[in-house]
This record gives structure tokens, C-alpha cells and sequence, in this order.
């Protein structure tokens, strides 16, 4: 990228510098607790011996969403970093307030996730905000930011992005997931504050708050090597195997609401194929007084589900991503059958 070739060599973290060949974690100071305990913000810094782009990885944004830490954790420990050019910066958890209290939000309440840029002077989640984007954001060629579904909602892994944007298409099918979801910017969203500072954002989505997900994790470890291989900051294997699956670009979604309150019955699963209304589950009374049909309001693949069976009319049931062959469904099979652990505590890292 074009900002790489112009940089001095190493990189200075929070008045650390880090120089070509070296690796360091660097502990950014945070507010305090009112307990007067010191808050850090872990940042690993990674600096290859030749030049190259500045990738920042994030995850945790959102305190309970954990399988961006797990991915970074095996990301760190890859043995394709060995042959690093350029530059990784790798934050594992971001709301380390969120985190500590299995928290979406920051202990005021606030969505960190939309207070960006943020500012050193406001909110306890405008002063992260800002640690974050003057630290690991300004001049960085590229982020990738690690997220799950809310809490007992699940997503299929997919990247999030602005595909019209040059070169980002290929990133985010080098990447890997099976869906590629062309979204918008949310004010207040990291992906949006970057965007204004030209550092475009790749998205990853898959999981569910609070649970380690095994597919998840390899899927989101191996999309980052793979759009880290595009970008030739590690070399790329001819021996590595080739994915048989090709991503497919949505470029819009749906979702399927509740009309009535009552049990859920699944009759879909994530990352099935639906028809437009076609049975994606079935709302019961607990008292045996009858039950409606939620169906699909669109064609296409369910890329995320409330996991919980108790639900509210005008829920959030069902997220469809648009498409109009089933042909797709195909490319998250092969994605599924290619990923699927079969021994649950294996860590794949390569």
C-alpha cells in the first residue's frame, strides 16, 4: 500500500519504539477504577525486518464478544509471522472494562462501538476510543476488527466491509468466510472513524457474546493469515490448501421479526439456504393456546439467529442475507466441511 514505502524504520507505540525484527507488548495506561487499581490496554506490536503494510487487528470492542481474543491468542503464535513484513498490531481486548465484567458496554453504560473517534477529554468511552485511534489507528494501511452476535445471538462467519472500495473486494475474499456482507457505516462505529482517516476496515462477524465458538476461531485465525498473504506481508505457501469454497458478496439483508410472544421452535439453521416464505420456526404459546409460523421475508442464507427460546413480539429472530440463487448455499457447506473441528481442542494456527 502506498503509505508503507514512506515510513522510518520501526514503529513508536506509546512513546515505545519497536524496531525491525522485534516483538513487544506495550501496555497503554487507561483511566483508573475508582478503586484506584491501574487499566491498561494490551497491544502486541510485531514489526517485520523489511518493509510492508501496518495491519491493526482489534477485538473485545465489545466487552462479552471473546472469540476475537481466542483468535488472536493462536493468531500471535503462527509460525507464518516468522517471515513478517511490515507491520502487525494486534489489541486482544479493547473494552478491557466491558471485559472484566462479561459487559457489552463500559461500566457507564455507553456502546464503545459508537462513540468513535472518541475524544481525550469526554466519556470514559470517548478517552479509550481516542487511546485507540491515536495509537493503533492513524497510519495503519488496514484493520480487521473482530466481533460476534449480541448476547444469545448467533452470526455465521462473514466480513462486514464497503466492497465498492478499491481493493477491499479482494481482501475480504481473501479472507475466507463464506458470506461477505456489503454494509454501511454506523456512526460512532470503529470501521467508520477509520474510514475517515482512508484506514478501511474488514469486519469479521461469527459467534455468539460470551462463547467460544472452535469454527469461529479457525475461520477467523485463517482469514487473517489470508488476507495478510494479499496484502504479502507472509509469504504464501504452495503447499497451504486452497479453499474450494468461493465467497459470495450480499448486498443487502433482512430480518425476520416475531409477530407474537411466546416459545421458539427452530426450523432453520445458521447458514441454511431459505426460500421467501418458507418455516424458519414457529412461535407456541406456553399455555397450549396455539402457534404462528415465522417465515423468511426473503431469499436467501440465514447468517444469524436468536439463540434464545423465550422471545418478545417484534424480536429480531432470523438475520437473511439477500440472495437470489441457491447456489450459495453450496460455498457455506464446503466452508462448514472444510473448518469443522474434529477434535474440539486442537488449535490449528497455520
Amino acid at each position: 500500500m502506498a503509505r508503507a514505502s514512506a515510513r522510518p524504520a520501526g514503529i513508536r507505540i506509546g512513546g515505545h519504539l519497536v524496531r525491525p525484527g522485534e516483538r513487544a507488548r506495550i501496555d497503554l495506561p487507561l483511566p483508573i477504577l475508582f478503586t484506584q487499581n491501574p487499566v491498561v490496554l494490551p497491544v502486541h506490536v510485531l514489526q517485520g525486518r523489511r518493509p510492508g503494510p501496518r495491519l491493526f487487528v482489534t477485538a473485545a470492542v465489545h466487552g462479552d464478544e471473546i472469540n476475537g481474543i481466542a483468535i488472536i491468542r493462536r493468531l500471535l503464535s503462527s509460525t507464518a509471522l516468522r517471515s513478517l513484513r511490515g507491520t502487525l498490531l494486534a489489541v486482544p481486548v479493547v473494552n478491557v472494562y466491558g471485559f472484566v465484567r462479561h459487559s457489552r458496554y463500559l461500566p457507564d453504560r455507553r456502546d464503545l462501538n459508537r462513540s468513535f473517534p472518541g475524544s481525550e477529554g469526554g466519556s470514559l468511552a470517548g478517552r479509550l476510543a481516542a487511546t485507540l485511534m491515536s495509537e493503533i489507528v492513524t497510519d495503519s494501511d488496514l484493520g480487521i476488527d473482530l466481533h460476534t452476535g449480541a448476547a444469545h445471538r448467533e452470526n455465521l462467519p462473514q466480513i462486514r466491509a464497503r466492497v465498492d472500495e478499491i481493493g477491499i473486494a479482494d481482501l475480504a475474499r481473501a479472507f475466507g468466510a463464506p458470506v461477505i456482507l456489503d454494509a454501511d457505516f454506523r456512526d460512532g462505529s470503529l470501521r467508520a472513524a477509520a474510514a475517515a482517516l482512508d484506514v478501511p476496515v474488514l469486519l469479521y462477524e461469527a459467534g455468539e457474546a460470551l462463547r467460544f465458538d472452535e469454527l469461529s476461531i479457525r475461520a477467523g485465525v485463517r482469514g487473517i493469515l489470508g488476507v495478510m498473504r494479499q496484502l504479502g506481508m507472509i509469504r504464501d505457501s504452495s503447499r497451504r490448501p486452497r479453499s474450494a469454497h468461493q465467497p459470495v458478496i450480499a448486498r443487502s439483508s433482512v430480518w425476520a421479526r416475531a409477530q407474537t410472544s411466546g416459545m421458539l421452535r427452530f426450523a432453520r439453521a445458521l447458514g441454511a439456504w431459505v426460500e421467501k416464505g418458507e418455516r424458519l420456526a414457529t412461535v407456541a404459546d406456553p399455555f397450549g393456546n396455539g402457534e404462528e409460523t415465522v417465515s423468511s421475508p426473503a431469499a436467501g442464507i440465514v447468517i444469524g439467529r436468536m439463540n434464545l427460546p423465550l422471545i418478545t413480539e417484534g424480536e429480531a429472530l432470523f438475520h437473511i442475507a439477500r440472495f437470489k440463487t441457491d447456489a450459495v448455499a453450496d460455498t457455506v457447506e464446503q466452508f462448514q466441511a472444510l473448518l469443522e473441528p474434529d477434535d474440539p481442542l486442537e488449535e490449528p494456527i497455520d
